[in-house]
């Protein structure tokens, strides 16, 4: 897994509880994965096609860091297949797995589209 993003938790990312709020983690897990699929892909015509199930696995509270991952699994004909996880930047705690995430390569028609790619980069 290499984590090439840190966010800081503030306030307005927490929910009622006090703790990160799940929809927010989700929207920085999404960017960071298209930021990585553009840049395997070299294009920016690639869209979210599949999440599989998200394990919120612990909390985050305000005045943490947390640290996104990508780890490749796949690559397909148009597609790009990673793993994520996110942790605590300081204690090195996991507060989130995704196992698949599924990105691809369209064209102008929204169409999937063969991306020519071979190997992942670093």
């Amino acid at each position: 897994m290499v984590y090439r993003h840190r966010r800081l938790i503030k306030s307005e990312d927490l929910n009622p509880r006090g703790t990160l709020f799940g929809g927010q983690l989700l929207k920085w897990i999404d960017e960071e994965a298209a930021i990585f699929a553009y840049c395997q892909l070299e294009t920016q015509n690639v869209v979210t096609k599949f999440i599989s199930a998200i394990d919120f696995i612990a909390p985050a509270k305000a005045g943490d860091v947390v640290e996104i991952g990508t780890s490749p699994i796949s690559i397909g004909t148009s597609s790009l297949t990673f793993a994520c996880e996110v942790r605590n930047k300081t204690t090195k705690q996991v507060i989130l797995k995704i196992e698949k995430i599924v990105f691809v390569n369209i064209d102008e028609n929204g169409k999937p589209t063969p991306h020519h790619i071979k190997k992942i980069k670093s």
